[in-house]
């Protein structure tokens, strides 16, 4: 399956001061598939290393950072002779290392010839305490779960793909009820690359649901694998409270939803631990519409996103009809899942500062408020269906007049004196 970050990954194989790329994301999201194609496109071998696997090396970096003999080694373990030419060095779950990302500084200093990619989960010094984080001697990219254009690929539309990536809003239009109902479809299966294959080979809603339900257990047995003790009952009781968190009117987050009583202080240290994990996703509010934004952005109120839409469905036990259908006992929940996406889709554009707006003392709240490299402020609304009264983002358009408002919803793209309609699904075209 196509995705994005391909492109990124040849950019990175052609600089001219490359240096070890370290690949980020939650488990699941399909870092190792993504290296392994990347691989064989682009590389005439693989040397691959997965620190997890019982035969793995794990004592590679423990002797000393020898470019040298680190080579020899995986020559050996790989059964090949390493190139730095043509192969490409994946160091998967590299975590699980020790010393492994600390090697990669040296790496880059003594032996920048080779081509060199680590992956892994729940990576950062504070995960790594022991550890010299190699800053300034590594790239990163982030792997997200696919976005909807990658999903309309995976389902073989290559032509609304290509009319999306063309950002051609007229003629997409002439496809729009088609483009609903595969929004649909995404809302239910999200982005979850193997939940992904897996529907557009079947198109089993009974083995979506299996699959989410299975990255889910396996999240939280990273929960008691990974995290503290002293923090896993908080962590669990963070992650459970989310459905109920977005389900809100107001999805400000609300400490008081988790337990009663709590307060922030018992439970920031889990809600940072799951956002180093790349599983969830703050979201602040800000005070004032100007730039930038962050300097305005209000830490004590923030909303929290799940990193991915159909796991969020599997959590909250939606079932597939309910979405098809649009059933009015679902309207808000849903209203939930649009914005979701909408998150979802937006995170991974690293031109978009994104955040959300309260005003008229907190009675009115806007759904986002982007920030784009050129410093444009762009309110964004969110609606589920084609109900698109809003009286936050009139108030707000009319209040301080922005050059651009997106209301995004269901209903056909429609450009307006003071606004755009842009259809949900084409949330991606923004900027």
């Amino acid at each position: 399956m196509y995705r994005n970050s391909v492109i990124k990954l040849n950019l990175w194989k052609l600089s001219n001061d490359r240096k070890p790329l370290i690949v980020l994301g939650a488990r699941q999201v399909g870092k190792t598939y993504l290296l392994h194609e990347f691989g064989k496109s682009e590389y005439k071998q693989i040397a691959y290393v997965n620190f997890e696997r019982p035969d793995a090396p794990k004592s590679l970096f423990e002797v000393d950072f020898d470019a040298d003999r680190i080579m020899t080694v995986l020559n050996a373990y790989c059964k090949l002779k390493i190139n730095a030419e043509n192969t490409l060095i994946i160091f998967d779950e590299i975590q699980a290392a020790p010393g492994g990302i600390t090697a990669l500084k040296y790496l880059y200093e003594d032996a920048p010839q080779y081509h060199i990619i680590a992956a892994g989960s729940l990576l950062g010094v504070s995960n790594h305490p022991k550890e010299s984080f190699p800053v300034g001697k590594v790239d990163f990219l982030q792997l997200f779960p696919m976005t909807f254009y990658e999903f309309l690929l995976a389902m073989n539309e290559t032509g609304l793909a290509e009319l999306m990536e063309k950002r051609d809003l007229e003629n997409l239009g002439f496809f729009h009820e088609k483009l609903v109902n595969y929004l649909r479809y995404y809302l239910f299966t999200g982005g979850m690359p193997e939940v992904v294959a897996d529907f557009a080979e079947n198109r089993d809603w009974q083995r979506v649901r299996k699959i989410q339900n299975q990255i889910i257990l396996s999240y939280r047995n990273d929960f008691s694998k990974h995290a503290p003790k002293e923090i896993l009952p908080r962590i669990t009781m963070v992650w459970d409270s989310i459905p109920a968190q977005l389900s809100k009117e107001n999805k400000k987050f609300i400490y008081g939803i988790i337990k009663e009583g709590a307060r922030a202080k018992d439970f920031e240290m889990a809600i940072q631990w799951l956002t180093d994990a790349g599983l969830m996703y703050k979201v602040y509010n800000t005070t004032k519409p100007a730039v930038p934004l962050i300097a305005y952005q209000e830490l004590s109120a923030f909303k929290l996103f799940l990193n991915d839409v159909g796991l969020l469905g599997a959590m909250s036990k939606l079932n597939s009809k309910t979405i098809a259908d649009g059933n009015a006992i679902f309207a808000e929940f849903k209203g939930s899942l649009a914005e979701q996406f909408a998150f979802q889709q937006l995170i991974q554009n690293e031109n978009l500062s994104v955040f959300y707006h309260t005003f008229g003392n907190s009675k009115y709240e806007l759904d986002f408020l982007i920030q784009t490299e050129n410093d444009e402020i762009i309110p964004l609304e969110i609606k589920a269906g084609e109900n698109l009264r809003s009286n936050s983002f009139k108030l707000f358009c009319q209040k301080h007049k922005p050059q651009k408002a997106i209301r995004a919803s269901m209903a056909p793209y429609k450009a307006e004196a003071w606004m755009i309609n842009l259809p949900l699904y084409a949330i991606e075209t923004i900027a």
